[in-house]
This record gives structure tokens, sequence and C-alpha cells, in this order.
């Protein structure tokens, strides 16, 4: 299985074409929020996508939660979690959500870390990243309860910055 993790694009358009490009035959695209487009836009009609505190003009939802074989991603932008100061509120919710991947955006730091069994995944920003000057998004692949998220910067697409390994655990329905 793998995913696709872009957050925080922020009106860019080509690189969100660029990245869907880059990664045809992958299982699903997800984006985390302020993409500042509209819900029938284009480039961003293969993405699962969710609401920013930048997403005026798109309807999207919030929040989203998908099941993928045994695994429950919660999928959300974050400053309703104020995640820029504590990953505790996400963390709670993803608990009531019984999600083992949250993927989430805001801050524009990329970060990958496990809390209790869960896999948390920041992608960072496409647009204007904050920690590191790559503009990053994030690859997750995913072979039975092993994990590489790879980091990748959308300037130099088939280099990836880092890959860290994680090992999953699968959740009850």
């Amino acid at each position: 299985m793998k995913y696709i993790i872009v957050s925080d694009s922020h009106g860019l358009t080509r690189e969100l074409e660029q990245v869907v490009r880059a990664f045809p035959d992958v299982d699903g695209y997800i984006h985390c929020g302020d993409s500042e487009l509209n819900t029938d836009h284009p480039a961003i009609l293969p993405y699962t996508a969710v609401n920013g505190n930048c997403d005026w003009n798109g309807n999207f939802p919030d929040e989203q939660t998908i099941y993928k074989q045994t695994h429950r991603f919660f999928i959300t932008h974050g400053h309703l979690y104020n995640v820029k100061t504590t990953l505790l509120n996400l963390h709670y919710k993803a608990l009531e959500k019984g999600a083992s991947i949250v993927c989430f955006g805001h801050s524009h730091l990329v970060g990958a870390e496990m809390i209790d069994g869960i896999l948390y995944l920041n992608p960072g920003s496409l647009r204007l990243p904050r920690g590191r000057k790559e503009r990053t998004f994030m690859v997750l692949e995913i072979e039975d309860k092993q994990a590489v998220v790879s980091i990748l910067n959308v300037e130099q697409i088939n280099d990836p910055v880092e890959k860290i390994n994680f090992t999953l655990q699968a959740v009850n329905r």
C-alpha cells in the first residue's frame, strides 16, 4: 500500500499536479488542508482533502477517516487541535477514532513519529516550509506491519531527503 501525503500548498496547483504525475500508481493521495482551492479544482480532485484554516473557498470536511486494509487513517489540518503547541488534543481524537495513522499539517514543519502505537505524519508545506528549506511532502509505503515514510522535496522529486522506518499495529474495526 502506498500513499502520497501533502499539506499547506496555499494556492499552488502546478506542484499538486506534479506530485500526481510523479506517482501515478499509488493507492491514494491525501491533502491535509490549506490548499486554498475550490473542491472542484482539477489539481485537488485526486486528493482526499480536508479544510485548513485558510480554506475559505472550499467545502472540504474538517476531518476524514478512511480505512485501508488493516489501517484506519485520521486526516485533519490540525488547527482545530492546536498542533502548533501540542499533539495531545490530536492524540485524544486519534484514540477516539481508533486511528493507527494520523495525517495533519498546519505547522508547516515536516515530521513523523510514533506515539503509543499511532503513527503521526506531518508532510510539512509545499509552499512555505518552516524549519528547513525544502518544500516537502511524504510517501507512505506499508507492507504488512512495516511502514517506510519518505520525505521528499517537490523541487527534487526523485531524491528523498530522508527515509524513516516504523512498525505499525493493525486496528480493530
